[in-house]
């Protein structure tokens, strides 16, 4: 019997586990195989294969039962994910649905998840910008928060080593604000946009309008091509899967390259319960799984940990991995697993209208938009709240389809649309959330999951300085419009509830000190050396620009150290 112990034990055991394959975990999972771990990838969900498992990617408007619509019955219910704007009837199975894993509001909070292999990668909007030393500075300049224990200088050579990898477009700007990357060639501005730039440029000296940076193969390189992906087509149905490999995904890109080394074990249907902690070794030593088709219970062990479930799971994950010498949460002697949470403010926008360019319009299609760089406060405090905010910018002069008639009047209606007589313009605000510890999640005590486990209590909401952020955005755009030219404009505030910006961050916060903060310089945590923490959870603050970008290069670095840590006998 002891043999067999022993056999089951070994089999069970690998160099290193990775929780989550989504963005940051596809990325632990390449580089960790790649440096020889065998590595065992551990995600709740199906799995997903590469075009194999994209059922509607192909497909035209007319194939869709509903016309791409959902059923009155799965809005219904669903209310928290179908206010998403990516779910429809060509994705919905690629979304978790508000029944399939409970969690307790006590402010509202909109929890967008994708339980699958890939996770949310393949429904992401490939935004990818990096962060600056003004956004690692910012908590020791404002003096709200902690510092971060890193700088740019620090994860500058990670962001050129993701970036040459995923295949990331863009232009060298040369801005201070937003450092130039390892950039395919750019997608254009539209005619509007160029003058929206260039009025900018000449009424402002600290404001600028650029083209967005996205994780979308222009031109792809030798190294894509060796993944066996190809050029983006610009369908922009991409939340449907991509079958060329056009976007960066975990499934078209880490997670092939992984698998091609024969050092990973992908494991789907598995619900990490919680880290096992030894407190003889004083390290973790494996992880608690469930199948969540048979709710079985089977452990797997490794010497180095990668946490990345995505930021609220992280969170539920460590404050679930209880033991005697850590009873609030694994590595939790601080009190501040959980706290500090933090997001993006989505809930503003601005719309007006443009009457000259009339002997142009659009054609075709892009995945992706122009950007304005957040320019408040960035040297110093200029005004009544802290830190600042991004912003999208696009322009379009949209098709009117006259749909009257029958047969070959409809049809010729149909081929001959007009166009508005004037442009429209928009923005949307990407706001910096201040970390609080009155923003946390936590366990309930009673209630549990379907996989018994303690179900997430979210209690986040914005404050004072999102409402004066919110109000400075409306005048400072307004502003800018008015002197490009811009008519009719107009401003919303939707007061959306935070979490469908699906920008959460924070919980398990970066720090220099293990009495303020949850993780190292490296992302490991400081009571626990051997497990790492590379998603958003890991954030220290939130910054304006998309985040996903910053946690590839941060687990690409992380794993790095980890492994040369580990082979120097310190793990």
């Amino acid at each position: 019997m002891s043999n067999l112990n022993i056999d089951s034990i070994k089999n069970q055991t690998y160099d290193a586990i990775v929780i989550g394959s989504g963005i940051s975990g596809g990325w632990a999972a390449k580089e960790l195989t790649g440096k020889g771990l065998r590595t065992l990838v551990l995600e709740r969900g199906r799995e997903v294969k590469h075009v194999t498992n994209y059922p509607t990617t192909t497909k035209m408007p007319w194939e869709f039962e509903h016309r791409n619509q959902l059923k009155k019955e799965v809005v219904d219910a669903n209310p928290v994910v179908s206010k998403c704007y990516a779910f429809y009837e060509g994705t919905e199975q690629f979304f978790v649905k508000d029944a399939e894993h409970p969690y307790v509001q006590e402010k509202p909070f909109d929890w967008i998840r994708g339980y699958q292999t890939g996770g949310k990668s393949l429904m992401w909007a490939r935004q990818t910008q990096r962060w600056s030393d003004f956004d690692f500075e910012g908590p020791a300049r404002d003096g709200f928060a902690v510092d971060w224990p890193i700088r740019y200088a620090d994860i500058a050579p990670w962001y050129s080593y993701v970036e040459k990898f995923a295949g990331i477009s863009g232009n060298k700007d040369g801005l201070a604000s937003l450092p130039d990357g390892e950039f395919l060639t750019p997608h254009e501005m539209n005619c509007v946009e160029k003058y929206f730039s260039q009025q900018t440029a000449k009424n402002y000296k600290d404001r600028h309008i650029i083209m967005g940076r996205a994780a979308h193969l222009t031109n792809p390189k030798q190294i894509h091509y060796d993944q066996g992906r190809a050029s983006c087509q610009n369908r922009t149905i991409c939340e449907r899967g991509c079958p060329y490999g056009g976007y960066f995904s975990s499934n078209s890109s880490t997670l092939p390259w992984a698998a091609k080394t024969g050092k990973m074990t992908l494991r789907p249907h598995s619900v990490v319960h919680s880290i096992i902690f030894d407190e003889k070794k004083n390290k973790a030593t494996g992880v608690r799984v469930i199948d969540s088709n048979t709710k079985q219970m089977t452990e797997y062990y490794a010497r180095i940990i990668f946490v990345n479930a995505a930021a609220i799971n992280t969170n539920l994950v460590l404050l679930n991995s209880t033991s005697h010498r850590f009873p609030n949460g694994l590595g939790n002697d601080n009190d501040l697993l959980g706290k500090y949470v933090a997001f993006h403010n989505y809930r503003a926008t601005i719309n007006a209208e443009y009457e000259g360019f009339l002997d142009s319009t659009t054609d075709g299609r892009r995945p992706n938009s122009a950007y304005i760089p957040r320019f408040r406060n960035l040297v110093k405090q200029e005004t009544d709240f802290l830190r600042g905010y991004a912003s999208g910018f696009n322009a379009g002069r949209y098709q009117h389809e006259d749909r009257n008639g029958m047969g070959e009047d409809l049809k010729n209606n149909l081929l001959n649309p007009t166009y508005n007589n004037v442009w429209s313009v928009g923005s949307h605000m990407m706001g910096e959330t201040i970390p609080k510890a009155s923003n946390f999640v936590t366990l309930d005590k009673t209630l549990v999951d379907p996989w018994g486990i303690p179900q997430l209590r979210v209690n986040v909401d914005y404050d004072d300085n999102d409402v004066k952020m919110t109000k400075d955005f409306f005048e400072q755009l307004s502003e800018m419009y008015t002197k490009a030219g811009f008519k009719n404009i107009r401003t919303n505030d939707s007061n959306r509830t935070p979490g469908l910006d699906i920008h959460e961050m924070g919980g398990a916060r970066m720090g220099k000190d293990p009495k303020t903060s949850m993780l190292n310089k490296w992302n490991a945590l400081h009571n626990c050396k051997n497990v790492f923490v590379t998603d958003g959870a890991s954030m220290t603050s939130t910054s304006t620009q998309n985040p996903s970008l910053t946690y590839m290069a941060m687990t690409a670095r992380s794993a790095d150290y980890a492994v040369k840590e580990m082979r120097k006998g310190n793990l």
